[in-house]
């Protein structure tokens, strides 16, 4: 099974693959490489929007494990998304990409305010659009808001790119003999927790029918293997 053809995606990048080798923080290094990547996408005719975790800054379902009220450490941690998206804009900017920050928190300093036509008309410009500080709520997490963004802006597959090569049966940094799916359906993750995304953000792919494909973006030219059709990667869609 594999994917439609696809002309708009969105991808989901964790937080963390921003930090490179580091232990915290942004790697100016890895950042550009990880535009290099995007940049490679959008040359060859893709319309890409990019939604990036804060959990390399602040994550607030952590800072809440440790005592801090639940809201106030979820809207830090949106905060730390604008400023990886900010890091990746500078990025692909400095690869000679045209690049739009739009924020659910409203900051009109550093970026714009999300307003769907005027990111589908960035797109339409041959712009990349980042969309940063989640969905502005809190108790809702970056996936969410990836799968929100990937419904409004009619994206046609949301790629997840993360530290690991796709969808297992169980942990694979725990369980060596853990099985990896090539496919697997929305229901198929929700029934049996799989971890792909959290549970609202699957359903709401679900039902508005967007493929999610899971990959390693850590290793180099992947991104472009996936959306090639090649590359290993696990495919999130209806049987």
């Amino acid at each position: 099974m594999s994917l439609p053809t696809i002309k708009r995606v969105l991808l989901k990048l964790s937080g963390e693959v921003l930090m490179g080798n580091q232990q915290f923080g942004i790697d100016p290094e890895f950042v550009a490489e990880l535009a290099k990547e995007v940049k490679a996408a959008k040359d060859s005719g893709l319309e890409i929007c990019l939604v990036i975790g804060g959990g390399n800054i602040f994550r607030g379902m952590a800072g809440a494990a440790k005592g801090m009220d639940r809201a106030q450490a979820d809207y830090m941690g949106m905060l730390a998304t604008v400023m990886n998206a900010l890091a990746m804009q500078n990025a692909l900017e400095q690869c000679g990409v045209p690049t739009r920050v739009q924020s659910a928190i409203e900051m009109d300093k550093v970026c714009e305010p999300v307003i769907r036509r005027r990111a589908e008309r960035h797109l339409e410009k041959g712009r990349v659009v980042i969309f940063a500080a989640g969905v502005g709520a809190p108790y809702f997490t970056t996936d969410s808001g990836a799968a929100l963004r990937a419904a409004e802006m009619k994206c046609d597959a949301l790629l997840k790119g993360t530290s690991v090569d796709g969808v297992y049966d169980s942990d694979p940094k725990h369980n060596p003999d853990a099985v990896r799916f090539d496919t697997v359906t929305y229901d198929r993750v929700l029934a049996d927790n799989l971890k792909v995304m959290d549970a609202s953000a699957v359903a709401l792919c679900r039902d508005n029918k967007i493929p999610i494909v899971v990959f390693s973006i850590r290793e180099k030219g992947n991104l472009a293997r996936v959306l090639a059709g090649e590359g290993v990667q696990t495919i999130v869609q209806d049987s």
